[in-house]
């Protein structure tokens, strides 16, 4: 079956890509700044009416928590390469004068044991103060940077954000929510709505969320010693959904109707542009997609059937992803074979994008 994008996708708010647009005043630029266990991404944007337009972006893998599965601790090399990426994050925010921004650390600084020692030396040597931003708060801002791919007719929700050190899913109720304002609920989502579920006059709900301390790093690190690439797939997947135990949805089980998931990570966006064929990877193909589970599961089987040589010459693989591709398959894997759905949304967004959505509605920037 042709993959089919929903009719909402994209249409709020949409991060506009950088257009010949006037030259962005510094007054009106935010930056967003993501620092995972395997990449370090910025955004500098502009907002415009009900989105915001790119004006800067910046990504490079770091690999900040190669190793620390088995030492506890950020090692030398991964600072090093994470310091120099954030020197180059530094000289573009002093380029555009940015003022308003919010530069956050995740999974990797949360579990290091030196990672307090981390932000000092980033500080003095980037001058940049990095937030080590908990698990909840993390979710809430993967759910906000989601908000466009929500349908009308969605009334329960699960969001799934498979990251290198952690995977979040954040299951909410949006049946009280009249449907065309079901988007716009998404986006007004506010600090403490994910641990507390529901906040005072807000209908959405948040039935249950977990953070699950498996990604697509630490899971393959896990099983590094298991030689058989089949057998170690299933262990990882089997692993994982094992995490599940305690999600409240996972035990109680969903009806299909009305019921959407919406995926962001590499691994899922990968998924989809090797499932349309790419040789070249588009944004703009991938973002929006609605993939059934036999067509995600075909991919991940082609993965299996290429071994770990085959993916290194698959041109849709890019290096970094080919050493994480089946980290992520197993957890996406598990994730599917959790709940009655037989279509997942994919989203090419993630935390800068819901970093960059909060930080303007909460200045009252954006038309929604």
């Amino acid at each position: 079956m042709a993959p089919k994008r929903p009719k909402s996708a994209g249409a709020f708010p949409k991060p506009v890509e950088r257009t010949a647009l006037k030259k962005a005043d510094s007054a009106d630029l935010y930056a967003a700044l993501d620092l995972g266990t395997n990449s370090c991404r910025m955004l500098i944007a502009q907002p415009i009416g009900n989105h915001f337009r790119v004006v800067d972006s910046f990504s490079k893998s770091v690999q900040l928590g190669s190793g620390l599965e088995s030492s506890g601790r950020l090692s030398r090399s991964s600072i090093f390469r994470t310091v120099q990426a954030l020197k180059v994050c530094r000289k573009k925010l002093d380029k555009y004068q940015v003022k308003r921004m919010r530069l956050v650390a995740t999974e990797a600084c949360r579990r290091a044991k030196n990672s307090r020692d981390f932000l000092k030396k980033v500080r003095k040597e980037t001058g940049l103060r990095l937030e080590i931003i908990k698990t909840e708060e993390e979710a809430r801002l993967a759910v906000i940077s989601c908000a466009p791919l929500v349908s009308a007719k969605t009334e329960q929700l699960l969001v799934i954000d498979i990251g290198g050190g952690s995977t979040e899913l954040v299951w909410i109720d949006l049946s009280a929510v009249p449907p065309q304002e079901r988007s716009k609920s998404i986006m007004k989502m506010k600090t403490g709505m994910i641990t507390q579920g529901s906040m005072p006059n807000s209908q959405v709900r948040v039935v249950d969320w977990i953070s699950v301390p498996l990604g697509v790093t630490t899971l393959m690190q896990k099983f590094a010693d298991v030689k058989d690439e089949n057998a170690r797939f299933a262990l990882m997947s089997c692993h994982f959904e094992e995490q599940l135990a305690d999600f409240i949805p996972y035990i109680n089980g969903q009806d299909r109707e009305g019921f959407q998931i919406i995926g962001t990570s590499g691994t899922v966006t990968t998924v989809a542009a090797s499932h349309l064929g790419l040789r070249r990877y588009d944004r703009n193909k991938v973002d929006g997609l609605r993939m059934t589970s036999e067509e995600i599961d075909s991919v991940i089987n082609g993965y299996l059937g290429l071994s770990a040589e085959g993916r290194q010459k698959n041109i849709r693989l890019t290096h970094d992803r080919q050493s994480l591709i089946m980290s992520g398959s197993a957890i996406l894997q598990a994730l599917l074979r959790s709940w009655p759905t037989d279509r997942l949304s994919v989203a090419d967004r993630g935390l800068r994008e819901g970093l960059l959505y909060a930080q303007m509605y909460a200045d009252k920037v954006l038309k929604v």
